[in-house]
């Protein structure tokens, strides 16, 4: 069953909350390569996902029914285990610029998905500036020196079309659950379905110092808990191609978080590519607006 658009104070208060959630998700590069270890990213992953689950479950609980456990089993893993697992792998494995790039490739895939499942055909102004957030992330961030490590752009790729299949099939699933309940089983199956990659790939877990802890519960609280439980509602109040398009604020940010906090510069072209990149992200809205007739 396909779960209907159920607007709430209007699609740009929906667009703007939606908004806050990759921007968040912008400041993982900096908390990550600043204060936690870079050789256990399905650790990470898992740390970030999991408790976060288990404190929104306790806050709202509410039990699926037994049909749609396997749906929701399929939504965990793509949203949540293997997004955020090979997030990690490829924050770890490529320069943030080219894994961005795959990140900006999503509302691509999500037009692609819609024309195959859908039958719907994209239209050329949609593909144009979906095609030229990818133009703008590579213009920005992919240097002449990019290290291309296979595995890195293998966890990128997946990473990326994971991310996207989530999205595109969130809004198709009616799974009688709150928001707030989809939000927490997807953070707590998805947690579930990393730790035994954790285990098993990077050891027994060791106890954080004080500033992973602080880090940890940063990227938990706020990057998961908060984060999630606004893009999930975007996903399911918006329709799909707006809400990835929105997915190019993460590594905007975390660009503008690099030149502000970091001193990285961007350089003529850099900045050319960002004003590209986020110049996409406003025209994708106001087709998709214009497409819905909101």
């Amino acid at each position: 069953m396909t779960a209907s658009y159920r607007p709430g104070h209007g699609p740009l208060r929906d667009v703007l909350l939606t908004a806050l959630a990759p921007m968040v998700w912008g400041s993982t590069y900096l908390v990550t390569t600043q204060w936690l270890p870079l050789d256990r990213p399905f650790t990470q992953a898992c740390w970030r996902v999991l408790p976060a689950g288990l404190l929104l479950l306790l806050w709202r609980f509410q039990r699926p029914a037994t049909a749609v456990l396997g749906r929701l089993l399929v939504l965990a893993a793509l949203n949540i285990g293997v997004f955020q697992g090979f997030l990690f792998v490829a924050a770890v494995r490529l320069p943030g610029g080219l894994a961005a790039i795959f990140g900006a490739m999503q509302p691509l895939v999500v037009l692609l998905l819609a024309r195959w499942v859908d039958g719907t055909r994209p239209g050329g102004p949609r593909l144009l500036a979906a095609g030229l957030g990818v133009l703008g992330m590579a213009m920005m961030l992919l240097a002449p020196t990019s290290r291309w490590d296979l595995w890195g752009v293998l966890a990128a790729a997946l990473s990326a079309g994971s991310m996207a299949c989530g999205t595109f099939l969130a809004r198709r699933q009616d799974m009688g659950l709150s928001p707030l309940a989809l939000t927490g089983w997807q953070l707590l199956l998805g947690g579930l379905m990393l730790l035994p990659a954790s285990l098993w790939l990077e050891g027994p877990w060791q106890a954080p110092t004080l500033s992973q802890a602080a880090a940890s519960a940063y990227l938990s609280l706020v990057g998961a808990l908060l984060a999630y439980v606004l893009w999930f509602r975007g996903s399911l109040r918006l329709p799909a191609v707006t809400v990835a398009s929105l997915g190019l604020l993460s590594p905007l940010t975390a660009a503008m978080l690099g030149w502000g906090v970091l001193g990285q510069s961007l350089g003529p072209v850099g900045w050319s590519g960002f004003a590209l990149a986020l110049g996409s992200v406003v025209l994708v809205q106001r087709l998709s607006q214009a497409a819905t007739g909101r």
